[in-house]
């Protein structure tokens, strides 16, 4: 008996699941979808920025929490903030001289602290050393150099005095028992902070023009109460108002509305390797990734990506399907560190010559194997095959797996050079190219095959 009832359930889980997934917010069709984000997914590779007051403590975004500082501890961030060096026309064009197409900035992130000169909070930028709207600045200078334009706001905020303390509150309880959090929260109103949400989100979408993405981060549902998800930032009710204000905008997975199949537009992969992102092929996705292990500022942290890594996670990205976003953490006096700027350069160098492989390209057919120590992206307009070298054959050979008579033409992308090939004397099939004894001057040399159809 208890195996049959197992059985129907099962059945009937089946039944119902297909029709849960379809649940709508909007009633947009997945053709306009595919429109609203075609420029999203041709433009590939995009910059992140988190910048706050946790740039002056320079040891993690996170910093008020995993050192537990109260409101009053972390007032001297506030006193002390002063980015006088601050040039976002400077952003901008390092921005786009990497081969990034958008930009996301945390207009702000969880410590609460606001970039934007917002009415309804005094804890922001123009009440600092710096005197103004930055998040007006960022808008206007990367709009000038042709990005789109993203903002970051959190969903999360450990200052505001309504926001209720949570398990990872700086200020949740030692003991976590529900005891200790009533007599925590006794005079927080969850309700007044997502109408103070509601309010600045209508403000960032309503006084810059145009919003081409919005980033918010991130929902924590628990079983036990102590964390939020949908329902304590009323995400069905927001995400509503977003798409009436901002109509093209596009939106990240993390309101946790899993249950909506228009409740976000993409997901998030964050940090995970390369080989993980296999597994997002034929899915609508972008992996936010660091140059190091922090996203904010941090003075003394080294495990900086190396070049041959982030070409690695933008070329994965492309031949996977998706979008990279990499992030820079700005100094408190608003520069890029020369660790990012050198990171910055070093993509500059290759994209130059090889964006073409990146920008509107995405997996290869199946029909296309990539060769040995290679990846391969496509363009399926122009109908090129891009082999993405990442150990260049010291045999002056690469062999083409199943390639011939697949292809009309073969070169070097970075300088249009041609590459001889022929028929394979062991296998038929295959495809014998030739390459110079002197590597090109890219870490990642890459080839473009003109194919046949």
């Amino acid at each position: 008996m208890l195996r049959r009832t197992q059985l129907l359930l099962a059945l009937a889980l089946l039944i119902v699941s297909p029709v849960l997934a379809q649940k709508m917010i909007g009633n947009e069709t997945d053709a306009q979808k595919e429109k609203r984000m075609e420029w999203w997914k041709d433009d590939r590779f995009g910059m992140f920025i988190h910048w706050g007051l946790y740039s002056g403590a320079a040891r993690h975004e996170w910093v008020k929490h995993n050192e537990k500082i109260d409101n009053a501890g972390y007032q001297k961030y506030f006193d002390q903030f002063n980015p006088d060096l601050f040039d976002p026309q400077k952003w901008a064009a390092q921005a786009k001289a990497a081969g990034m197409k958008y930009a996301v900035l945390t207009t702000k992130h969880h410590e609460g602290f606001c970039l934007f000169d917002s009415k309804y909070t005094d804890y922001k930028a123009p009440n600092t050393q710096a005197k103004r709207d930055l998040v007006r600045e960022y808008v206007n200078a990367f709009r000038a150099q042709g990005l789109k334009i993203g903002f970051y706001y959190s969903l999360l905020d450990w200052h505001h005095p309504d926001y209720t303390i949570d398990e990872i509150h700086p200020q949740s309880p030692k003991d976590k028992s529900d005891a200790s959090y009533a007599a925590l929260n006794k005079n927080r109103d969850m309700a007044k902070y997502r109408q103070y949400m509601r309010d600045q989100i209508t403000e960032l979408l309503t006084k810059y023009g145009k919003i081409d993405i919005l980033w918010l981060d991130f929902s924590f549902p628990r079983a036990d109460g102590h964390g939020k998800g949908k329902d304590e930032w009323g995400s069905v009710e927001l995400l509503k108002l977003i798409r009436k204000l901002q109509p093209g905008i596009i939106v990240d997975n993390r309101l946790n509305l899993e249950e909506y199949k228009d409740g976000a537009d993409f997901e998030t992969p964050e940090q995970v390797s390369t080989k993980e992102l296999l597994k997002y092929r034929g899915k609508t996705w972008e992996t936010c990734q660091t140059f190091s292990g922090s996203w904010g500022y941090y003075r003394d942290e080294n495990t900086w990506k190396t070049h041959r890594q982030l070409l690695d996670l933008l070329i994965t990205s492309t031949s996977n399907g998706g979008n990279l976003i990499l992030n820079v953490g700005p100094t408190a006096r608003g520069e890029f560190d020369y660790r990012a700027t050198r990171a910055l350069d070093s993509l500059s160098h290759w994209m130059h010559a090889n964006s073409t492989a990146i920008y509107n390209c995405t997996y290869a057919p199946d029909t296309y194997k990539a060769p040995d120590s290679s990846k391969l992206t496509y363009n399926q307009t122009t109908k090129r095959l891009y082999v993405h070298l990442y150990n260049y054959p010291n045999t002056g050979k690469l062999i083409l797996p199943g390639y011939n008579g697949k292809i009309s033409y073969a070169q070097f992308l970075n300088d249009h050079s041609e590459l001889l090939y022929k028929p394979s004397a062991s296998n038929t099939e295959d495809l014998v190219l030739t390459l110079p004894a002197k590597k090109p001057d890219y870490e990642i040399p890459v080839i473009e095959l003109t194919l046949t159809n």
